[in-house]
């Protein structure tokens, strides 16, 4: 990818607050001193088999990026793949449905898009968001001594794996498009209440990728506890007859000169490298104030865990521990 992306221009222009050196969640511009607009991508293949559930995961997966970066989305683009002759024009219909109702339900007005002929179903959309300067948060300013707060459970990806096997039941499938289905805009709001040193969300490069990405970015290293990170209980059960996503795989093998895994066990490792679709906020917070943010965070009907800190290291290193 890096001999892909050394081909693009670099960025010079000083109303650019954030692109893509940082491997941030979304560019940021400034307009205004107090204003700036935030912009975010993002489409993926079916990972359910309801085509409304599937609709309403990519809307909440997308807008999970602005709200990554402390800012208010408020207007969307839907981007489609979709095999026309294959499949029935309805199908399409409830995909749309499922993502315009999500949408709405985060205030955020759907003005149209643009589709092709695909041999695979794609969806996804592309997100306009407002926030004020001051008030952004990044994934490049955690601190050592901070806090990191997780707000959702990881195992999306085995369990979605275990879907298209068919070796989930329908209790099960049913409980991970809720999980996946829920916006992070109350983890947001409860992060910029209590404010933080430096926040991401959890998605397709799995928990450990992107605190890698946020602890390189911050110039900083970062312990994880194994026991303290949540995971929906069956993919537990999965991962030990084998079902692996294969971008869970990759991101096993990306992270393993990043990573000391302190004698894990493979299947351990793997549910922490796990690929996720529209997954929690990871929050890193001053110590002072972690409290608060969990007590905030609880209140709005989230279960946040606090799963191990930033320290002083070279930046990048995640040190995970069992316990």
């Amino acid at each position: 990818m890096a001999q892909v992306l050394r081909y693009l221009p670099v960025p010079k222009d000083a109303n650019l607050l954030v692109g893509a050196n940082t491997l941030d969640d979304a560019a940021v511009y400034r307009i205004s001193d107090d204003l700036a607009i935030v912009q975010t991508i993002d489409f993926i293949t079916p990972v359910v088999d309801d085509p409304y559930s599937f609709g309403a995961i990519v809307a909440a997966n997308a807008l999970s990026d602005i709200y990554a970066m402390g800012a208010k989305p408020v207007l969307a683009l839907n981007i489609v793949g979709f095999p026309a002759k294959a499949l029935p024009l309805s199908m399409l219909g409830e995909i749309l449905r499922g993502g315009a109702d999500k949408a709405a339900e985060a205030g955020v007005t759907i003005v149209g898009g643009h589709s092709i002929d695909d041999n695979e179903p794609k969806y996804g959309l592309a997100v306009t968001g407002f926030v004020h300067p001051n008030k952004l948060v990044r994934n490049a300013t955690a601190q050592p001594g901070d806090a990191l707060i997780l707000t959702k459970p990881l195992g999306i990806g085995i369990i979605t794996t275990g879907i298209d096997r068919l070796m989930v039941d329908q209790r099960t499938a049913e409980h991970a498009i809720s999980v996946m289905s829920e916006l992070n805009r109350a983890a947001a709001d409860a992060m910029l209440k209590i404010g933080v040193s430096a926040c991401t969300d959890i998605t397709g490069f799995g928990l450990l990728g992107h605190l890698h990405e946020m602890a390189e970015a911050s110039g900083v290293g970062a312990e994880v506890s194994l026991e303290k990170v949540p995971v929906l209980l069956e993919a537990w059960e999965l991962v030990e007859k084998g079902v692996v996503p294969e971008g869970t795989e990759n991101n096993h093998r990306y992270l393993r000169d990043h990573v000391d895994w302190q004698g894990l066990r493979r299947e351990e490792q793997l549910v922490l490298c796990d690929a996720q679709t529209s997954g929690g906020l990871l929050i890193a917070v001053p110590e002072g104030k972690k409290v608060a943010l969990l007590e905030t965070l609880a209140s709005s009907g989230i279960a946040p865990a606090e799963i191990g800190r930033i320290v002083e290291g070279r930046g990048g290193v995640i040190r995970v521990k069992r316990s």
